[in-house]
């Protein structure tokens, strides 16, 4: 044999090597693409349910003088449940406020951190509380017309970050945006308070603002 030939020879082997690696590689990939796209199909996380479940008015004070500003006490009781069977939630740094007409009204009050195992619920009951706390002028007229009728319309929001948690494996964070809508009634004074009645039950809306893992 030729060393012409023999130089072809080698070169053809090494091409076979290089496409028998590249196609080695190309596999061991798709595999594990596929691995995660099945882990991702069984274990898919689905959104916990939060439900206000209810809410006691303790003051609900609007200045009547410039500046106008709106004088808050709340206590609100919220659950979650986590409709999972085999992923277990680790709820981080949630804050929960109360917004009116787009407008919020009282500051963040910070919720315990809480694992949340499969298929568990979780209740909170924070008081939300605000001290003459500013509004804008045109929400002046709305808010004196919704005390006249004995109702109001607020949003109780929560922020937060979570995990999934599924055996010793933990996710990256999460961003978590609870909206519940809240139509308060204010019914019977009891305690120095104004019970809403009935209980009224809204299941929230729950949107995730960031598909992606935020920075640890």
């Amino acid at each position: 044999m030729s060393a012409k030939d023999c130089g072809h020879h080698d070169h053809y082997c090494r091409a076979k090597r290089y496409r028998l690696i590249f196609f080695a590689i190309a596999g061991l990939i798709i595999l594990v693409l596929l691995a995660v796209f099945l882990v991702w199909l069984i274990l898919r996380p689905t959104k916990p349910r939060f439900i206000l479940q209810d809410a006691t008015i303790y003051v609900f004070n609007v200045s009547e003088t410039q500046p106008f500003t709106l004088t808050t006490n709340m206590q609100i009781t919220v659950s979650s449940k986590n409709r999972m069977e085999r992923v277990g939630i680790y709820y981080q740094k949630l804050d929960i406020y109360a917004t009116y007409r787009s407008q919020q009204v009282t500051p963040p009050t910070s919720l315990p951190t809480n694992y949340q195992g499969h298929r568990e619920i979780a209740v909170w009951s924070p008081f939300l509380c605000g001290e003459s706390v500013p509004v804008a002028p045109g929400l002046m007229l709305a808010l004196h017309q919704d005390q006249n009728v004995g109702a109001v319309l607020l949003n109780i929001k929560i922020d937060g970050n979570v995990k999934w948690k599924v055996g010793t494996w933990f996710s990256g964070k999460y961003h978590l945006n609870v909206n519940c809508p809240a139509y308060i009634k204010f019914g019977e004074r009891n305690n120095g308070g104004i019970v809403v009645g009935p209980v009224m039950k809204f299941e929230s809306a729950v949107h995730w603002l960031h598909c992606g893992c935020l920075s640890q």
